[in-house]
């Protein structure tokens, strides 16, 4: 099912005037930022309003787009998907309102992840390095997520969101199309680097022959990050240089 093309790239002025030989597609939830499970609360508290129902309790929710969550938890309790897609756009109006919400909650705190912010410093200073998302929020609710933390959504120039496509590996070719449109310079697969920390962020990219670094702050260890072939795997983003390091290691 695809969804309605959005992104965050248009309040970057002058972003096509940049040359860059890298672009660097940051997931979110687990990556950038921890949420203390503000998301499957908007989403239940939407759901619940929408469909009467919010499906099992104990859905896994990782590496997957919003769309894609909503459609299996419907589905198990017993909705088609004529039914489904006929309510979409008014449950995610809902659940990123709700959202907004659950990120204001001073007993579940939002923070960005050990690293972060000197990371995403280091690299929007290089002229050769273009930042974007791949992410399976959508674009409403990852801007959402990134201003309660305190990231500011508008250096990510380029993006691909659970907006776009509810299937996840169909996104790092939206992004990289969108960095073409946007950047004027054609981004081949090797150039482009997924940074996340699910299996699926580090498979998702592989058609196009994408790059893909693992960061262990989610559910899954470093080594279960390695055997999906990433080219660096990290338990967190702390360490600048090293991260630099594997988005250039080709060189």
């Amino acid at each position: 099912m695809a969804g309605r093309g959005c992104d965050l790239d248009h309040h970057r002025p002058g972003a096509d005037a940049l040359v860059t030989t890298r672009l660097v597609l940051f997931d979110i939830d687990g990556t950038l930022l921890w949420t203390d499970g503000a998301g499957r609360r908007a989403i239940h508290r939407a759901l619940i309003e929408v469909f009467g129902a919010t499906g099992p309790a104990d859905h896994r929710f990782d590496g997957k787009t919003d769309p894609q969550i909503v459609r299996e938890l419907m589905r198990d309790v017993g909705h088609d998907d004529a039914h489904i897609d006929a309510r979409l756009q008014g449950l995610f109006i809902r659940y990123v309102q709700c959202l907004r919400e659950e990120l204001r909650d001073p007993a579940h705190p939002s923070k960005p992840l050990p690293g972060v912010t000197d990371l995403l410093d280091a690299l929007s200073r290089r002229s050769d390095v273009t930042l974007g998302l791949l992410t399976g929020n959508l674009v409403d609710g990852a801007r959402a997520k990134l201003e309660a933390v305190g990231i500011d959504p508008d250096i990510f120039v380029v993006g691909a969101y659970g907006s776009d496509h509810e299937l996840r590996p169909e996104l790092p070719a939206i992004a990289q199309r969108r960095a073409r449109a946007r950047l004027g310079v054609d981004i081949a697969g090797p150039d482009i680097v997924v940074i996340g920390d699910t299996p699926a962020d580090l498979q998702c990219g592989r058609d196009i022959g994408v790059r893909a670094i693992g960061v262990a702050t989610g559910r899954y260890t470093t080594d279960d990050l390695a055997a999906q072939g990433a080219v660096a795997v990290f338990a967190d983003l702390s360490d600048t240089d090293a991260v630099v390091r594997a988005i250039f290691d080709d060189r």
